[in-house]
């Protein structure tokens, strides 16, 4: 079973995301970063970029066509050659069991990704993030703040892509 949240104790990683590109070369990184199996919970008040973010990602992942906010549907599918990528909304959850109700359980698979939206909605009994990414406003732009909360989180951020975070690293 992997070690999670309070058990594991790794550095976070915080960047600097000055403008849209920059959200963008996150995505990027990420996208070269990922494993099956892995769980990303994206936290941050409304409009402080969980859906650019993850749009970049499947956007570097090579996903052509749209990509909304899952707020109404709770959850996007997304096909990638070898890899289903679930991108899940918790926003509009009023008590955590609704995501027992919803039977959204069936997708945290070993075999895909899954990238949750507004995760402390259902708090309990959604499954342990992998890896916790922070997104807040910042004077003019956004800091991203990479927490892994397990040894696969941890071993995701040893895979992004150096040349891709390292002008985006905080000073």
């Amino acid at each position: 079973m992997p070690v999670h949240s309070q058990e594991f104790s790794e550095s976070p990683l915080t960047l600097h995301l000055a403008r849209e590109a920059d959200t963008e070369r996150l995505g990027q990184a990420l996208a070269g970063a990922l494993a099956p199996g892995l769980v990303i919970h994206l936290e941050g008040d409304l409009g402080a970029g969980k859906t650019t973010l993850t749009r970049a990602l499947l956007r570097a992942l090579g996903h052509a066509g749209p990509v909304k906010s899952p707020t109404y549907a709770l959850v996007e599918v997304y096909k990638l050659l070898n890899l289903y990528l679930y991108h899940f909304d918790f926003y509009r959850f009023e008590h955590p069991e609704e995501f027992v109700d919803a039977g959204l359980a069936e997708y945290f698979r070993d075999d895909s990704v899954c990238v949750v939206e507004w995760p402390d909605k259902a708090a309990g009994v959604a499954p342990a993030p992998d890896l916790r990414i922070g997104l807040r406003h910042e004077g003019a732009g956004r800091r991203a703040e990479f927490v892994p909360a397990s040894q696969k989180g941890a071993l995701c951020l040893t895979r992004l892509d150096p040349t891709l975070i390292s002008p985006l690293r905080a000073k």
